[in-house]
């Protein structure tokens, strides 16, 4: 009798999946069982794939039962793991659909459709991302999306108003631009040479979350840089009209500085690794695979929480960091500091139970609160300014938007 030879479609035939065990049984088999006849093999292997658990203690024939098995458990658990979106969507409210793109509309009617979503909204200037759309709000129960989040976590406008002429931009110009390419570093991935202590940097989570651990330094390095896209830091003209109560500065034109960016990458990396866990936690349609979410009776959405926001409150620091630079410079300390952020995630208060609200490229609006939505980027720069909106309060029916470049939205459902 000749050597055993078995071939795939030889088990294939009998049942054995298309997979990797097909070689590690033709292998075994051959190697350990090569004077049997390919029948004896094939009905022993048959007999191994319909009841894989009598052979898990054989010390050959064991190795392709544990492999079946693991395979199975696999599949379980990926059936398990996989989510069908609800056949009805919950209704959304859309502000200036006329001027939003198709795409970031068929993305939020799929994140509106997810089992854990309580309501939503898409602002004028949305336009499509990752998972949900820039530019969209989703509130879902007890649960958080990575990607509902996005890449920057945190990033925010900050604008200082200063007690100063702004003709001075004028008379000084080259002065100006000196302390904005002094104060940051402005490209993806640059690094300082000449590090600045914070606080931020000493926060337990850096200890306690091991993505974390592994960012600091990165996070030491590039604290108070810019990064790329249409990040900015950029002198303008406050011009305010009649004194607010909440913004307590008198009518009259400041200097005013602003700044856009957000946690460099703390927040990128951070995404990226919870979003692969969630992505293995929960498969759902292709359409929607990008908003797989944690629940946070799960320790990793507890973490990506914590994550989440100390990225946020780096953001923070490094806007801080800048503007404490220039004003240090410029020998004055601002009147008013107004900050807000996006790309972020919200526990609140909405029909009587807490909700995690998302918002990607948008944020907050609410009475007393102060926001700033800048205008367009492709202004000049120096000697055409940014025009700085500033409002105390701002309703879901009175957003002020750009239509060249609007940087960040107003939200509310």
């Amino acid at each position: 009798m000749g050597k055993l030879k078995l071939s795939g479609k030889d088990l294939r035939a009998i049942g054995y999946p298309e997979s990797p065990v097909i070689s590690l049984a033709m292998d075994i088999m051959e190697k350990n069982y090569k004077r049997n006849s390919k029948e004896h093999a094939l009905g022993l292997l048959k007999s191994i794939l319909v009841h894989p658990r009598d052979y898990i203690h054989d010390e050959v024939l064991g190795k392709i039962a544990n492999a079946l098995i693991e395979r199975e458990e696999k599949a379980a658990a990926k059936a398990a793991a996989s989510v069908e979106l609800k056949t009805e969507a919950i209704s959304y409210n859309i502000f200036g659909a006329e001027f939003i793109e198709e795409g970031a509309v068929s993305q939020m009617n799929y994140a509106v459709r997810l089992p854990v979503s309580i309501s939503g909204a898409l602002m004028p200037d949305a336009h499509q991302g990752y998972g949900l759309p820039i530019g969209g709000v989703l509130a879902t129960e007890n649960a958080v999306i990575p990607y509902g989040v996005g890449v920057d976590i945190g990033c925010r406008m900050c604008l200082s108003v200063f007690k100063i002429d702004p003709k001075e931009l004028e008379y000084r110009e080259s002065y100006f631009t000196r302390e904005l390419n002094e104060a940051t570093l402005f490209g993806s991935g640059r690094e300082f040479k000449q590090r600045t202590d914070h606080e931020i940097l000493y926060r337990t989570e850096f200890r306690e979350i091991p993505i974390l651990r592994g960012l600091r330094d990165r996070a030491v390095s590039q604290l108070g840089s810019s990064g790329g896209g249409n990040h900015f830091v950029e002198f303008g003209i406050v011009d305010i009209a009649e004194k607010d109560a909440v913004l307590g500065i008198d009518p009259g034109k400041y200097l005013g500085l602003l700044s856009h960016s957000g946690s460099r990458a703390i927040g990128a990396n951070v995404a990226n690794h919870y979003t692969k866990l969630a992505k293995e936690k929960r498969h759902l349609p292709h359409e929607a695979v990008n908003l797989a979410w944690f629940t946070f009776d799960e320790e990793e959405g507890v973490e990506y929480f914590m994550a989440m926001n100390l990225a946020g409150d780096y953001a923070s620091a490094c806007h801080h960091v800048i503007h404490n630079k220039i004003a240090k410079q410029l020998g004055e300390q601002p009147l008013k500091m107004v900050e807000n952020h996006h790309n972020f995630a919200w526990k609140e208060m909405y029909e009587g139970k807490e909700v995690i609200v998302h918002r990607k490229g948008a944020t907050p609006a609410g009475k007393g609160v102060l926001g700033i939505i800048p205008g367009s980027m492709t202004v000049s720069f120096i000697y055409i300014f940014f025009f700085f909106f500033v409002t105390s309060y701002i309703t879901p029916f009175s957003i002020v938007v750009s239509l060249t470049c609007t940087v960040i939205h107003y939200s509310a459902f």
